[in-house]
């Protein structure tokens, strides 16, 4: 596979879950398969979130090896890539669906979908979606927990770093520092919070302010700081600290993926949401609590039990 081409697609719908498994999954097909990889991002601001060296005011740049291009409404005329994965159902543009169907050998197009541990997930992982008008087929590709799926995004060498890590007091101490923190205290518990805006969110911080248990709390900038600083009724910014009772909230910057892992790596436990942080806070190897992205008609409910 080592030089070939490949397109990926992602169009930013909410959050950052669909560009962290697309900037994720784009990181590993370059780095560790020698992919080379173009994709196509309709938000690039959402990406310079979680990573910065990208640029939200540069239509084509490369970064981390890849070709990153701002996919808009008048797409360009270019030649599809062998490889060529539409990423949750963003649908590829016209052009380029025609572009591939005149293309000698047709690209194999793989269509990425959400993860989900639901049964019916192992009998449609691979099945053929023919395109109702040209002469293309894609394919489900379905990530999941048994072998009959697509698996999981793990990058090679992931766990012996994180292991490392964890083994090295030094190591977690410049992690403290580098957010000009002290290392949590033995007796207190550091807790990560990375959660939509649940309003479940206040009980919690109450019973953490009443407890016995000294908490520090530790939450990047997003809705769920917002939640905070209303909890409190103090506008909480990355780099701010605050305590009540045996709790300590240190509100934090918005990190990139790499910092994120070691975020989860650092804490006792740690609240996670959506897809990407779900998987990642797996690979964390500590205890979690999930804010699954709630749906329509309690949509949700059934991923979650499952």
């Amino acid at each position: 596979m080592r030089g070939l081409a490949c397109d990926i697609f992602c169009s930013v719908v909410d959050n950052y879950g669909d560009v962290g498994v697309a900037w994720r999954l784009s990181r590993q097909l370059a780095a560790e398969h020698g992919l080379q990889v173009r994709l196509w991002l309709d938000d690039l601001a959402t990406l310079s979130r979680i990573w910065p060296l990208a640029k939200a005011d540069l239509p084509v740049q490369t970064v981390q090896g890849i070709e990153l291009r701002h996919w808009q409404a008048d797409f360009p005329e270019v030649l599809p890539a062998p490889l060529v994965i539409e990423t949750f159902g963003c649908a590829l543009p016209d052009n380029y669906l025609a572009a591939m169907a005149a293309r000698e050998p047709r690209p194999l197009w793989l269509n990425l979908d959400h993860l989900s541990a639901e049964s019916w997930v192992k009998g449609c992982h691979r099945l053929p979606s023919p395109h109702p008008r040209l002469p293309l087929t894609g394919y489900f590709f379905y990530p999941g927990f048994e072998p009959e799926t697509g698996g999981l995004i793990r990058e090679r060498g992931l766990l012996a770093e994180r292991q490392a890590y964890q083994a090295d007091p030094a190591a977690r101490t410049q992690f403290w520092q580098s957010l000009h923190l002290a290392p949590p205290a033995a007796d207190s518990l550091a807790v990560s919070l990375f959660a939509y805006d649940n309003p479940a969110i206040a009980g919690l911080l109450a019973a953490w302010v009443d407890g016995r248990q000294r908490v520090r709390c530790l939450v990047p900038e997003g809705v769920a700081l917002d939640a905070v600083s209303r909890f409190f009724e103090a506008r909480l910014l990355p780099g701010q600290s605050l305590s009540s009772g045996a709790l300590e909230v240190c509100a934090l910057p918005f990190f990139d993926q790499d910092g994120y892992d070691r975020l989860l790596w650092s804490c006792d436990l740690n609240f996670v949401r959506g897809e990407d942080s779900f998987v990642r806070g797996q690979w964390a190897a500590r205890p979690f609590v999930w804010n699954i992205y709630a749906q329509e008609a309690e949509a949700h409910w059934p991923k979650l039990q499952a």
